[in-house]
């Protein structure tokens, strides 16, 4: 919130602006209505980043529904998708399963190692450039900006009374906002269907109910949490600010006001010699740029996102005073400390806590990859009947009964032979087939399940023990490729 003071020119052509931290180092009250944080537009190599970062990010999210992927007449051709009627996540050329959600697993464990990772490096480089909040924030920041002008211009606009002209700048900007918003939820709901078939859908009215109650959440929230909860949210709501303080330690990068090289600050006079005193020439451009509204000089801060814009802000008013750049910059505290004591910069990107999170990290990306490259596209799961665990039929034979649910995750269809292994001389018999030259030859549509009823007898089982583990095995008749289940045959013997 700007101050009542005078503006004044605190060095040759700069002049302090009147930003104050909305949230300082030592509050006043405890609780107290929320200020409105105007950043001001700035240029400079790291806001270049952010309009990088934001328009990559930006364009996968919005493009990748419409990306297509051949896999076969039997599975959708949506590179990513998430199929919850048919129970897949498609991925590229990878198909998810229901049983395989340890895939999904090992992808969140690999995020969380790789954010821990990204935080002892470089701090909170998520939140300044890759997080939801901070993307969708900055581009509904450019949209106000380009309707009611930069931070002074709207700053005026807000104070001013309600004329034509300040109608029309808001209902442009939140009309530009609806549309952001509704395209962010109607992007959402894309990944969960076939993007073509949706759109249309949707536009029709004939989508699924699920559809537009999503499209209307998503675009509710995009449009709260970007446009007005914005900064309150990195603060208040998110719980990385609180969790970062046990990732980070003095060797972690931080954005960092270098107080060994500011202080003591104050306004610099045309002539004035710098010896004796610091940089700084208390300008306030790293608060007026702050999109939440910190002063960076107060020191590390759970609201400091490290987006860095207060170094574009403050590297270029040292070029207007004739200072070498890097006033505000990442660094670590330990450099602080040792500068205070004359010894040279160390930047030790290489120290226990990061070997020990890359190491989590690439144990658990080398288990996921050797997973995915050994992965099995044809699995068997037998369930065996336990009400009655057994059958004594008409001729002395021992039966038991069990349902096999095969998996054919395959773009094919398969033809399988089916066999038990390990209980010698057996007869089997599978419900709704015929036994073809001595085997039962089992039929699997392509990236389907099917289950089948099986019987098992053995006449003898005087030799047997109460419980025999065996093997069912299914082969391809095709390519040869097998799969074997171990279970349980039930004698009755009790000796």
């Amino acid at each position: 919130m700007p101050d009542q003071q005078q503006r004044q020119t605190v060095a040759p052509g700069v002049e302090r602006s009147l930003a104050t931290a909305v949230s300082p180092s030592t509050p006043e009250h405890l609780y107290k209505k929320r200020t409105q944080v105007y950043p001001k537009r700035i240029k400079g190599t790291f806001r270049t980043l952010k309009w990088v970062a934001m328009i990559v990010l930006l364009g996968i999210y919005y493009i990748t529904p419409w990306l297509r992927w051949d896999r076969g007449p039997a599975s959708p051709d949506q590179a990513v998708l998430i199929d919850f009627e048919n129970a897949r996540f498609y991925f590229f050329f990878i198909e998810i399963w229901p049983q395989e959600v340890y895939y999904i697993t090992g992808l969140l464990i690999l995020s969380a190692i790789g954010l821990f990772l990204a935080t002892a490096l470089f701090g909170r480089v998520w939140c300044g450039y890759a997080c939801p909040q901070t993307i969708w924030t900055d581009l509904f920041i450019a949209v106000e900006r380009f309707f009611e002008g930069d931070r002074n211009a709207r700053i005026k606009l807000d104070k001013s009374p309600w004329t034509a002209n300040k109608i029309f700048k808001k209902t442009s900007k939140h009309i530009v906002w609806l549309l952001i918003a509704m395209a962010t939820g109607g992007a959402w709901v894309l990944y969960f269907h076939d993007a073509p078939t949706v759109l249309r859908d949707l536009l029709s009215g004939h989508a699924p109910q699920t559809a537009y109650v999503f499209l209307a959440l998503m675009t509710f929230l995009t449009y709260a949490l970007a446009g007005f909860m914005r900064e309150q949210i990195c603060i208040y709501m998110c719980p990385w600010p609180r969790i970062q303080a046990a990732m980070i330690d003095d060797e972690a990068l931080n954005v960092t006001y270098r107080y060994d090289r500011g202080e003591p600050r104050g306004a610099h006079k045309k002539g004035e010699t710098w010896e004796g005193r610091g940089d700084c020439i208390g300008c306030r451009q790293c608060v007026a740029v702050c999109p939440t509204g910190i002063d960076i000089r107060d020191g590390a801060q759970l609201e400091c996102i490290d987006c860095a814009l207060c170094i574009d802000a403050c590297d270029a008013i040292m070029i207007k005073i004739g200072r070498p750049k890097g006033l505000i910059a990442y660094d670590t505290d330990a450099n602080i400390e040792r500068r205070l004591r004359g010894e040279p910069n160390r930047f030790r990107l290489v120290r226990p806590r990061t070997v020990i999170y890359a190491t989590i990290f690439a144990l658990v990306g080398s288990i996921m990859l050797y997973g995915l490259l050994n992965r099995s596209v044809l699995d068997m799961n037998v369930l065996r009947d336990r009400i009655p665990n057994y059958v004594r039929l008409s001729d002395g034979s021992i039966r038991n009964g069990y349902t096999i649910k095969i998996l054919n995750k395959a773009s094919e269809p398969r033809e399988l032979r089916l066999e038990a292994i390990g209980l010698g001389d057996i007869n089997m018999s599978v419900v709704g087939l015929k036994n073809i030259e001595g085997a039962f030859i089992l039929s699997a549509p392509a990236d389907e399940t099917l289950d089948y009823k099986i019987y098992l007898a053995i006449k003898d089982v005087s030799d047997l023990s109460e419980r025999e583990i065996f093997n069912l095995q299914l082969t391809d008749l095709k390519n040869g490729d097998t799969t074997l289940t171990e279970t349980m045959f039930i004698t009755g013997n009790t000796d």
